[in-house]
């Protein structure tokens, strides 16, 4: 089975930049993006052989997410807990595992929005920890944060900042420890430059100045399972690139 992931930022702006075709030729079973910046009607994405799910964020042109999936799931469902009106997170129930796709607040220029993503990464944890006693979770999306040194160019000049603070890097520590596996540094624990987004400052694409902050998360018990974790650095559109995690279940 094939999952791919992918923060577009703008779907209605990739549309122009060959984004169907580019979706279709990944030959996915799930496609889950982030940062749709859309509402329903606004535009059609013309996807055969795909169920389409969106996700929307109250606000015109903010957040979003959405799924496109050849396996018709038994439930979905929309946001979770209290965190309805930004469009943030999708989750689809299969025979054999649970899949959320996930676009987790940006902390904001001086941590102006901590308090509420700390309140966020709590609630997430609740909820997937909840999911995960009924059967295995498969997490992906544009998670805001490098987790580690290795997951990014110039994690010295970055401490503190939004998406590399000790809060942040700890909610991810403690998701993994609630029962979680990050499938790519499971596979490649020490590989270095392998990042999945970059800044359109400074040519930071050209330089792989870059974050690693797009994840694929699986149950513990069915890490096992994992055939192949990889960054797509070479698919353009966007400012993130797609991730992808083949996996046998």
């Amino acid at each position: 089975m094939k999952l791919i992931s992918w923060n577009v930022n703008g779907l209605r702006a990739v549309l122009n930049k060959g984004f169907e075709d580019i979706a279709q030729g990944f030959d996915a079973d799930v496609i889950a993006l982030q940062e749709t910046k859309m509402q329903p009607g606004q535009a059609e994405v013309n996807m055969p052989g795909y169920e389409q799910v969106f996700c929307s964020a109250e606000k015109k042109g903010y957040s979003g997410t959405a799924v496109f999936t050849k396996m018709t799931p038994l439930s979905e469902q929309l946001n979770f807990g209290e965190h309805t009106d930004e469009g943030r997170a999708i989750t689809m129930e299969y025979d054999k595992f649970y899949f959320v796709d996930l676009y987790v607040p940006n902390s904001q220029d001086q941590l102006k929005r901590i308090d509420y993503r700390m309140k966020w990464e709590d609630d997430l944890r609740d909820y997937v920890t909840e999911l995960d006693k009924v059967k295995p979770v498969i997490i992906c999306g544009d998670m805001n944060v490098a987790h580690e040194p290795i997951d990014l160019k110039n994690p010295k000049s970055n401490e503190g900042n939004a998406g590399y603070s000790e809060q942040e890097r700890n909610k991810m520590t403690e998701l993994l420890d609630a029962g979680f596996t990050d499938s790519f540094r499971y596979l490649y624990p020490d590989r270095e430059g392998i990042y999945s987004w970059w800044s359109y400052r400074f040519r930071a694409r050209e330089h792989n100045a870059g974050w690693r902050i797009d994840y694929f998360l699986v149950s513990d018990r069915i890490k096992d399972k994992i055939k192949d974790a990889k960054i797509l650095t070479d698919v353009m559109g966007s400012d993130h690139c797609p991730v992808e995690l083949d996996i046998d279940l």
